[in-house]
Formats: C-alpha cells, sequence, structure tokens
C-alpha cells in the first residue's frame, strides 16, 4: 500500500498509532490489526474499514446537457434499502434531494446549476447509515440569459 499508508512519527511517540491512507481504494476495504509490544506487554486493536465509492458516467467532469449517471455503493454486508442524493450548491430550503430504491441517480440534461456539492446516503436494512461528498463539476456556458450584449462604442465588452 506504500506511499499512500503512513504512520505519524511524533505521534507515535505521544502514544497515538493511528493508521493514515490516503487516497483510500476499494480494494482497502476489510479488518486491520495494531499492535504495540512494550517490554513484556502486547496490545491491539482491530478496526474495520468500510469503504464507499460515487462513480460518475461520464467521469468528472460533466459536458452540459450530456446525460449524466450517478451511483454509490459501499462495502456494508447489508440489504440496500433506499439511497437519497442531495445537492447543497444551496444550503438550507433550497437544497434538493432525490431518494431512490437503485442507488443511482440519472439527470437527463445536466445544467451549471447541477454544479456543486452532492451528497449519497446510503440506509440498509440493518439500520445503518452511510454518506459520501463530492463535488460535481459541470463544463458549459454560465453566462446571461438573453445573450444579447450591449456596449459602448470605444469601450471593452465581456
Amino acid at each position: 500500500m506504500k506511499p499512500r499508508v503512513s504512520l505519524q512519527d511524533s505521534a507515535v511517540r505521544n502514544g497515538n498509532f493511528s493508521l493514515r491512507i490516503d487516497p483510500v481504494r476499494s480494494e482497502d476495504v476489510g479488518l486491520y490489526e495494531a499492535q504495540v509490544k512494550y517490554k513484556t506487554e502486547v496490545h491491539s486493536c482491530h478496526v474495520e474499514l468500510g469503504v464507499i465509492t460515487v462513480t460518475l458516467s461520464p467521469p468528472n467532469p460533466v459536458i452540459e446537457n450530456d446525460l449524466l449517471l450517478m451511483s454509490c455503493n459501499s462495502s456494508h454486508r447489508a440489504s440496500l434499502v433506499e439511497t437519497c442524493w442531495f445537492h447543497d450548491k444551496r444550503p438550507g430550503p433550497t437544497s434538493r434531494t432525490f431518494c431512490t430504491l437503485s442507488g443511482a441517480l440519472s439527470i437527463l440534461r445536466p445544467a451549471m446549476s447541477d454544479a456543486g456539492s452532492w451528497r449519497c446516503q446510503l440506509r440498509y436494512s440493518d439500520k445503518e447509515i452511510i454518506s459520501a461528498t463530492f463535488n460535481l463539476q459541470i463544463l458549459g456556458f454560465d453566462g446571461p440569459t438573453n445573450p444579447v450584449v450591449y456596449a459602448a462604442a470605444g469601450s471593452a465588452a465581456n
């Protein structure tokens, strides 16, 4: 897993034996064990790493007006009950929410207003709720709604 895995040497001296994985990949799923030996004592702990994957088709950045399919999956073993998608470009009452049973969301004609922060939330039969956030980038024209721009003769126009 090198060079994605590291231990912080300064933290180890203070008793923090945390393992850092950056970036996490789907194949990193599983049970991890840490063992610390001090003189004759051995201490260990187990941590299970689960991974959630957000897939865009086509991949990020998406071209405006092209069909977009977003899917969200995780390594959780229980049955998936519901997937909800939250678009938080404008937090508060203007944010949009979409819930599906399949885990996928399609946007037929993505617009510049669809760009920004999206969160998928997976709800499972064992009451577990898992979520991931990602930034959707849209390539397109974000100009005035009226394509006519007037400028004074001799001045600059943008």
